[in-house]
């Protein structure tokens, strides 16, 4: 069947809330979080993702670089042993999962972004590491891996980002083995440290999100977790929660790491974006400038070290 003259409004691919924009002819930018104009034109032609459309515009991978040290410690702690069945979702280009690859671990990271995937790959093919491979994948339908599949399932920082949580904590349960775990790293709504105070500030410039949306911090709410794994049929007893801290170190002043955020995160690019338009450009650079500078550790001028606390998430299958 033809579709190609079909209107965007009437594809049940489209988030509900998109297609109700739509009808009524409202800017979808006004409507998706994160989402600018150009994107929102760009979803309608091709049905982009626009949680995809989020990771793959800017480059996280800059990002990631200052995150490698703390996610080889977090992977130390998981009890990986050779020949672990691993699972990463939002992997990104591999901050846990090159990691558990090299401790033995049969890893496959699954990230929405092409992008990262890509630069997974080459990230692993470089170091030699043949056990671990890299795929596009949504968080909520992962109906190209089979039941019961594997025995640790990772998500560290992202697929707290990705939507329909219900349908992902299902996803994760549906796909570990009896026996299993999913660990989860999900960052606090209005923790004081950094990664949280990003994503606040930068909301506060852009547009409302739309009726229904559901935010990502969300997952930070110990209640919440036990609500969506419940809804996939494991008991809150077997739900551990911890908090821990996630360090950023980078090789330069605080300004220049902030610089990197607003040139290669989604979130941070788009906040700016939106700002530019309301002449807030330069309020937003300074609430920012003010965060880094006041959570900066490292007692060098020129380098960055920000602890950042989130929340540990440990399911029993």
């Amino acid at each position: 069947m033809d579709m190609s003259h079909r209107h965007p409004a009437a594809d049940s691919k489209i988030p509900w809330s998109i297609r109700r924009a739509l009808r009524r002819k409202e800017k979808m930018s006004n409507h998706v979080p994160f989402l600018l104009e150009a994107e929102a034109a760009k979803f309608m032609s091709t049905q982009i993702n626009p949680n995809k459309a989020l990771w793959e515009k800017g480059d996280f991978t800059r990002i990631a670089e200052s995150m490698r040290e703390s996610g080889e410690a977090l992977v130390a702690r998981l009890g990986i042993t050779k020949g672990l069945k691993v699972l990463d979702l939002g992997c990104g280009d591999g901050t846990t999962a090159l990691p558990a690859a090299r401790l033995g671990a049969d890893v496959l990271g699954v990230d929405i972004a092409k992008n990262l995937v890509e630069a997974g790959n080459k990230r692993a093919t470089e170091q030699g590491l043949t056990n671990c491979n890299f795929r596009e994948g949504d968080a909520s339908n992962l109906h190209e891996l089979g039941d019961q599949t594997f025995d640790l399932v990772v998500s560290i920082f992202g697929t707290m980002f990705a939507p329909r949580p219900f349908e992902v904590a299902k996803e994760k349960v549906r796909v570990t083995r009896p026996g299993g775990r999913i660990i989860m790293g999900n960052w606090i709504p209005n923790d004081p440290t950094l990664v949280a105070q990003i994503l606040k500030i930068s909301s506060s410039y852009m547009p409302p999100p739309p009726e229904g949306f559901i935010s990502p911090m969300t997952w930070g709410i110990e209640s919440n977790v036990i609500e969506r794994f419940a809804g996939a049929g494991v008991p809150a007893e077997k739900i551990s929660f911890a908090r821990e801290t996630y360090t950023f170190n980078y090789p330069s002043a605080p300004s220049e790491f902030l610089d990197a955020f607003r040139q290669y995160y989604g979130p941070t690019i788009n906040a700016f974006e939106a700002a530019e338009k309301n002449g807030r450009a330069a309020d937003l650079q300074k609430e920012l400038e003010d965060l880094f500078n006041s959570q900066n550790k490292s007692p060098r001028k020129d380098a960055t070290s920000i602890p950042a606390t989130f929340l540990r998430v440990t399911v029993a299958v």
